[in-house]
């Protein structure tokens, strides 16, 4: 389980903690969600998540506005019982007494923002999503080709990097050499990144360390990338069958999805970088319907059939 602090939530979206005396560094979220109570407020709690972040928009704070004052005190007393890690108050409305005094009392922070709910919420699911998503660390080379995220891996030495510099000098984008974080952001997207320590470097066995983005500019690099394919090199050996027509998909399972991932045999001579080039570009065209494979197959098959 990954958590992040409120104090982060609230100072990359801006909050303003309108309860200073609850300290929020150490009120830590660890579920990728939020909630908004408007039936929890008309008194129904079954299956309410208390350990989410609630959020107050317009709608919940206009039917408090309308509630007697005993009444709205009631289901305020009523919501705070509950151990919620934050409140946020969408449209900068200023929360209720009540709601203030409770907070207070239960220690629950109150935050504000400036964003409409909608907005708001939207843009907080998405970065719980990135925060709090499962992850893993692969030895490879991550890499932009064509919009394509293209995941280089093999073992040490074989010419990941390699090929990854000379994709970088054909105008690609480099993501990660030697390490790449991985994060399992939904059941079909995978995101990888670089480790802050070694982000934009790249090592080139007999040459040394490089920093890419140094060498080559800002628009050589990037800070993450949804994978799309994987490239794994071998070892040519001689006797063994290769893949020569690739009607049939093989895949890499990482986090439980699958990636699409091509064995790509290494051999002097090869020029591996073309090679991720049209493995990019095959993969975008088999995602626009479009698979050459089966088109020649196909064409084989009309032709036999008219024979």
């Amino acid at each position: 389980m990954y958590s992040v602090s409120l104090s982060q939530i609230a100072k990359e979206f801006n909050l303003k903690n309108l309860t200073e005396e609850i300290d929020i560094n150490n009120i830590n979220i660890e579920t990728a969600g939020v909630n908004r109570p408007a039936i929890q407020l008309a008194g129904f709690f079954e299956y309410f998540d208390s350990e989410r972040i609630q959020v107050i928009g317009l709608v919940e704070y206009s039917y408090l506005s309308k509630l007697t004052p005993e009444f709205r005190q009631e289901t305020l007393e009523k919501l705070f019982q509950y151990d919620m890690p934050a409140v946020i108050i969408s449209r900068g409305l200023t929360p209720h007494p009540e709601m203030m005094f409770y907070a207070k009392e239960k220690h629950i922070p109150i935050l504000q923002t400036e964003d409409t709910t909608s907005e708001f919420t939207s843009e907080l699911l998405k970065w719980l999503k990135m925060e709090l998503a499962p992850r893993t660390t692969l030895h490879g080379v991550l890499v932009d080709v064509y919009g394509e995220g293209v995941l280089i891996t093999g073992e040490s030495g074989i010419g990941k990097s390699e090929a990854a510099l000379e994709l970088v000098k054909r105008g690609h984008r480099l993501v990660a050499d030697d390490a790449v974080e991985i994060k399992k952001v939904s059941h079909n997207s995978l995101i990888g990144t670089c480790p802050e320590l070694i982000r934009y470097f790249i090592e080139v066995r007999g040459i040394g360390i490089i920093n890419v983005k140094q060498m080559f500019g800002v628009q050589s690099v990037k800070d993450s990338q949804e994978i799309d394919l994987i490239i794994k090199l071998e070892y040519w050996e001689k006797g063994k069958v290769y893949d020569r027509l690739g009607i049939k998909e093989e895949y890499m399972d990482i986090l439980g999805n699958k990636v699409i991932c091509h064995s790509i045999p290494v051999r002097p001579g090869r020029n591996l970088a073309i090679i991720c080039e049209s493995a990019a570009v095959n993969c975008r065209q088999k995602k626009m319907g479009y698979n050459a494979a089966q088109a020649l197959n196909d064409a084989i098959m009309n032709s036999a059939m008219k024979g």
